[in-house]
């Protein structure tokens, strides 16, 4: 079906959904109200439903009723637009892309601004990571999809922040240990409280996964701590700090096609004889200061350090003289400080809000690489660098009420940023292969809410993005060093969408939005034969992405509530030739057509219950050629559970399987990759399950 007749069909669903909900409106009163959900991402609390813009919210209890807790999919897997790789591959991080922004990434988080209690976990070159998470620990998970940098810099997809939990007025204490398939263990030690002015968090835990495939293990550890304090009725300071030990995880690698239909639980043979492996230990401290300085104005002041040591084995040696080398480690230091200032009030006799505020980060790696030998035996000494970059933004935005239900905001940010490497090894062909580059952009945004009912709010919003190459982007594979021909990719976008709530006789709450998003300099992965393993970067001319989300949520029964969520998105490189291959309007690699994901939710009055869920992913190609695919797959599962109150004592049994169905898929394809080794299978149908105590002080 073409995107003009699904853009048609889905403008008729909306149209007779709003029709319905303004007839509801019109029914007699059932005493009930829309209830408001409010989000902060925006950089303003605000009511979701009068964002202009695609916003999506996770709440604490579908993070954590009954899941697994590995990584963030098991969350974001409900949200339209995202799609996720890398699930089980857990040495190349979960892979996460917005509208096809971040697909590109061969390991982590790209064009993402990844936001924890409203600090930066995404660095100043735009990589971000999300192994620090504790998912047992959070209270929601705020998701913005499209551009965003007007707010917040370097993000052509989106924005997602995490939120712990905060202290409770009842203190308590809860453990939660869980086991299953393929050696699965966790154990969760979580315990809060308040006092008059005082609240606290703190949460540890423990993973232990023998893996699906060969060489896929992981140990980590980590420990999740906030303590918010009241310094009167118009200012508290909350200090966050987060503690991340990954001592050894194994990289099973990618495997071709052929060698996938022999025995999907092997690891490449190069992890094997190499010991593919990864390891990193990470440290994180924010500060939040807010304080009303008098009616109608606010300011936020935000301060945060991370300190991260890691070590990389690939599979290859590596050479001195390509300064390739297959080991990698590196220290890395990384700071930042902000501002922001809130005026909420009148203008013109009209409602105002007005923001304005300033980033400023800093990040340093200490970045060497080695050979790296048959078991993982280090070599030489192939590259010694010194990786710095540094960012500044200012931005602003106005959010007029130009009549009751109607809304203009308006948002402009500057950006500066500025990578300097320096060479320190100067033994490779070229000499020194120190560089540096500096990007300088201005991101505007425009958006027109309109409000006609309660129950649906449209919207219409104009925004442009930039993405810069990260440092290890930078690599250059003709010869090793800085790449001083890779540019920073921008986007213009366009978005109109609807979304409303009902809570009369059918709580209902939807949300659709159609986008077209043109990309100039698209920056694309590739890899070359003689660097075996390492992945380089190069810049396409121009692509386009446009599509449709829907979202929608429904209490069909009392106690049963339906999810459902559809994506859409056409993405192609509109120009884009190499000196060998043109690649004209091919589909950009590791963005599916289409995606599906329906849920059903039972909950007894009495504790009892049980969730299913559903997930469609339509076929994508792996290369930018589009000769090599990989098959479109559909994946259940099933969690049920039980949740009891014994007086002080709350017991929480829960049971789950993933992959109900059996399926077989790659639950990550590694793009352009070298010698056909695209594919990292998922596991088949496995079985957890795990025990929640918890003891309120009461």
């Amino acid at each position: 079906m073409k995107l003009r007749q699904r853009v048609g069909a889905l403008a008729t669903a909306v149209a007779i959904c709003g029709h319905v909900q303004v007839a509801m409106a019109q029914e007699p009163d059932d005493g009930q109200e829309v209830d408001e959900i409010i989000v902060s991402s925006p950089r303003v609390e605000k009511n979701l439903m009068q964002v202009p813009t695609s916003i999506s919210l996770i709440s604490e209890e579908e993070i954590q009723r009954g899941q697994q807790q590995l990584t963030l999919d098991e969350s974001l897997v409900r949200v339209p637009g995202v799609f996720m790789q890398n699930r089980h591959n857990f040495s190349q991080a979960l892979r996460i892309s917005i509208r096809g922004f971040g697909a590109r990434s061969p390991f982590g988080i790209r064009g993402i601004k990844l936001m924890i209690d409203d600090v930066p976990a995404t660095l100043p070159d735009g990589q971000g990571n999300v192994d620090e998470i504790d998912l047992g620990s959070t209270q929601r998970i705020e998701v913005i999809r499209g551009p965003a940098s007007s707010l917040y810099g370097s993000a052509s997809a989106g924005v997602i922040s995490v939120y712990t939990e905060e202290g409770p007025d009842t203190p308590y204490a809860q453990g939660r240990v869980s086991a299953g398939e393929f050696g699965y263990r966790q154990y969760q030690f979580k315990g809060g409280g308040a006092t008059e002015r005082l609240s606290y968090i703190a949460s540890a835990s423990l993973f232990d996964l023998d893996g699906y495939r060969d060489n896929s293990y992981i140990e980590r550890r980590v420990f999740n701590g906030k303590l918010k304090f009241d310094i009167n009725s118009r200012s508290d300071l909350t200090a966050t700090l987060n503690v991340l030990d990954i001592p050894d995880m194994g990289d099973p690698g990618a495997l071709t096609a052929e060698e996938v239909a022999v025995d999907r639980r092997a690891a490449n043979p190069g992890s094997l004889t190499f010991d593919g492996s990864e390891g990193r230990a990470q440290q994180r401290l924010g500060i939040v200061y807010r304080n009303e300085l008098a009616d109608h104005h606010e300011i936020q002041l935000r301060s945060y350090f991370t300190w991260l040591d890691f070590e990389n084995k690939l599979a290859f040696p590596g050479s001195v003289e390509l300064s390739n080398g297959g080991q990698v480690e590196f220290d890395r230091f990384f700071a930042g400080a902000g501002g922001q200032y809130t005026y909420t009030g009148d203008l013109l006799d009209h409602g105002n809000r007005f923001i304005i505020g300033v980033d400023r980060e800093f990040q340093d790696d200490d970045r060497r690489r080695y050979q790296n030998f048959v078991g993982g035996a280090r070599g030489a000494l192939t590259f010694d660098q010194r990786e710095e970059v540094s960012s500044t933004g200012i931005y602003m935005q106005n959010e007029f009420s130009i009549v009751e239900n109607l809304e203009l905001t308006l948002g402009l940010r500057y950006d500066e940023v500025e990578f300097d490497v320096t060479d320190r090894f100067l033994l490779n062909n070229s000499g020194d292969d120190s560089g540096s580059s500096r990007f300088d952009e201005i991101s505007p945004r425009i958006g027109l809410l309109w409000s006609p009912t309660e129950y649906a709010n449209l919207y219409m919003s104009y925004s442009t993005a930039f993405e810069t190459p990260t440092t290890t982007e930078f690599a250059n594979p003709a010869g090793g060093g800085f790449n001083p021909d890779l540019r920073n990719q921008t986007a213009t976008s366009y978005e109109v969408g609807m979304k409303g709530a009902v809570s009369a006789r059918f709580p209902l709450r939807y949300d659709v939005a159609v986008f077209r998003v043109a990309t100039d300099d698209e920056l694309v992965p590739f890899e070359v034969d003689g660097f075996t393993g390492r992945t380089f970067f190069q810049n396409a001319a121009e692509s386009t992405r446009k599509g449709i989300e829907a979202g929608l949520s429904a209490q069909l029964l009392d106690n049963l509530n339906a999810t459902l969520s559809y994506t859409h998105i056409n993405a192609e490189f509109d120009r884009f030739r190499t000196a060998t291959q043109n690649f004209d309007g091919n589909r950009i690699p590791g963005v599916p057509a289409d995606q599906v994901f329906a849920e059903l939710s039972y909950v007894h009055p009495r504790g009892w219950y049980g969730i299913a869920d559903m997930l469609y992913v339509s076929r994508f190609f792996a290369d930018n050629g589009n000769l090599v695919a990989t098959e479109s797959y559909r994946v259940a599962s099933l969690r049920m559970g039980y949740e009891s109150q014994l007086g002080n004592w709350q017991l929480s049994p829960f049971v789950g399987v993933n992959n109900l169905f059996d399926e077989e898929y790659n639950s990550n394809v590694r793009i352009n990759a070298t010698f056909g080794r695209y594919f990292e299978p998922a596991p088949d149908r496995n079985i957890y399950g795990g025990v929640t105590l918890k003891y309120s002080f009461l």
